[in-house]
């Protein structure tokens, strides 16, 4: 078979292929129509991730996992469109990390609003101005993202979904790399690249700014003066400048957690992560007794971090993860066991735990 014979199939193969999306666009549209009708939620990530699985275990060609996870992610991004226009909150501006991880998770066909600050992602979603909202929690370098966890303390909102997004950090320019007096950089950054900048720029002038958008945005107005910025590559090409060098960060494996924020948690999935936030009494080993109502009934906490509670001086508001969903019977159990050693407990939503 020559080159034109096998182009000229691909050719036929391609028009099979939007004669289908055109058909399952149709089914999306009326999907919609239906949810509308019934006030279901448009964006369903527990009916998402179950498709996404069950596609991946019936491939039986040469594409990787990695590669039907994205092809399929833009396809939903268009039903999500079709249903309703759905518009998603993020922290920018445009190209900051979390905008790439709402892209990761929603895809191009949604619409974006960045926003100044952390509190007004919340706010945007809260007061239905937006859909759902992305915000990062931690980072397995720097730990847990504290604006967020102090955010969830005092919202009506939910976790219905996350976001792993491996972090590339890079120093970028528009001066040759021996002229740079000055780094820009969100502290997050800073903290994931501190060997690196330690070992090359140890003279350098540290500017932490609200992102890695802004930091680029700084290093091209500021070139004169010696500025440069760390940060992804997108920021980079946002604002023309060159990527002096890759991959700085100190660990090879550097990656962000993101959620997904909205008015409601999900249903079980049989792979889910429940985070939850709740707060002790003042008295000795009511930590320890709290603890335990995870171990009586066996449920594994992957995370726990403490955050004063900014309503009385030593206290302390606590975050955990828990491995299980909190429609089931023993997660369900745990957290009434946990109630009762506690002045209070937050369910912030059960959501699939997908190492996307």
């Amino acid at each position: 078979m020559n080159l034109d014979n096998i182009r000229n199939q691909i050719d036929a193969i391609d028009l099979d292929l939007l004669d289908l999306l055109s058909r399952r666009a149709e089914l999306v549209h009326q999907v919609g129509l239906i949810k509308k009708r019934d006030g279901l939620q448009i964006y369903a990530p527990e009916r998402e991730e179950a498709l996404l699985r069950k596609l991946v275990e019936l491939n039986r060609g040469r594409m990787p996992e990695r590669s039907i996870r994205a092809i399929y992610r833009e396809i939903m991004s268009t039903a999500l469109a079709l249903e309703d226009n759905l518009k998603i909150a993020y922290l920018g501006p445009e190209g900051t990390w979390t905008h790439q991880a709402a892209i990761k998770k929603f895809g191009h066909s949604v619409t974006y609003a960045a926003q100044p600050n952390f509190a007004d992602v919340f706010d945007q979603v809260a007061r239905r101005r937006v859909d759902y909202g992305v915000v990062p929690i931690e980072n397995s370098t720097e730990g847990a993202v504290s604006h967020t966890l102090d955010l969830f303390v005092d919202s009506p909102l939910h976790i219905c979904a996350q976001i792993l997004l491996r972090i590339e950090n890079g120093l970028m320019a528009a001066i040759p790399r021996e002229q740079i007096k000055t780094l820009y950089s969100h502290p997050q950054v800073f903290g994931q690249c501190r060997s690196w900048i330690l070992k090359n720029f140890p003279l350098a002038d540290l500017v932490e700014v609200s992102s890695t958008t802004k930091a680029a945005q700084l290093a091209c107005e500021h070139a004169a003066d010696g500025a440069a910025a760390l940060g992804g590559l997108l920021a980079a090409e946002l604002y023309g400048l060159t990527l002096l060098e890759e991959s700085i960060q100190d660990r090879a494996t550097n990656t962000t957690r993101f959620l997904v924020i909205g008015e409601k948690t999900c249903p079980p999935t049989g792979n889910d992560r429940t985070s939850i936030l709740f707060a002790i009494h003042d008295r000795p080993g009511s930590l320890v007794n709290a603890l335990r109502a995870f171990d009586q009934f066996q449920i594994n906490m992957s995370k726990i971090e403490s955050r004063p509670s900014k309503r009385k001086d030593w206290e302390y508001i606590f975050y955990v993860d828990l491995a299980g969903h909190c429609a089931e019977p023993k997660v369900a159990n745990a957290l009434t066991e946990l109630g009762k050693h506690c002045s209070f407990v937050k369910l912030l939503g059960s959501y699939p735990d997908t190492g996307e």
